[in-house]
This record gives structure tokens, C-alpha cells and sequence, in this order.
């Protein structure tokens, strides 16, 4: 569940090992490529936490980051 905390969208990720935390991180990272919308993440063994602004905003939380959400939810749940 992503909640918003600070000026930015937060939520952790838990996978079974690191390789399963690795491989979800470099799906991301292509979908936030595509979106030109980067997110600040934290990777220790088989965790994996976002923490989601808009720095062109003045790094506050905005539609795009909602929308990344969406799509690492997405990519979690498949």
C-alpha cells in the first residue's frame, strides 16, 4: 500500500531473495525509462523501498508519480 509521507510516495517491496528483489528493480527501472520519471529507491537483500517525488515540482508528489506507483504495483503483482 503506497502512503504518502513527507512530500513523497512510499512503499516497501519484499521478495524471497536478492536475485527476485534485483530482477523486479531492473523491470522498474526500464517502465521508469520509458516514463522519464526515476524514482529514489533503497535496495538491502530482498527489499526494496520507493520513495516517489517530482523534483522538476519542487519534489513534491504529483500525477506522475501516481502513475509510476500504478506501474510498479503493476509489475510487482505480475
Amino acid at each position: 500500500m503506497w502512503i504518502e509521507k513527507d512530500n513523497a510516495l512510499t512503499q516497501t517491496f519484499t521478495f524471497i531473495n536478492f536475485v527476485e528483489a534485483f530482477s523486479f528493480m531492473t523491470k522498474v527501472a526500464f517502465a521508469a525509462e520509458k516514463m522519464n520519471h526515476h524514482p529514489y529507491w533503497i535496495n538491502v537483500y530482498n527489499t526494496v523501498e520507493f520513495k516517489l517525488s517530482t523534483h522538476d515540482a519542487g519534489d513534491i508528489v504529483t500525477e506522475k508519480d501516481h502513475q509510476l506507483a500504478a506501474l510498479i504495483q503493476k509489475i510487482y503483482a505480475a
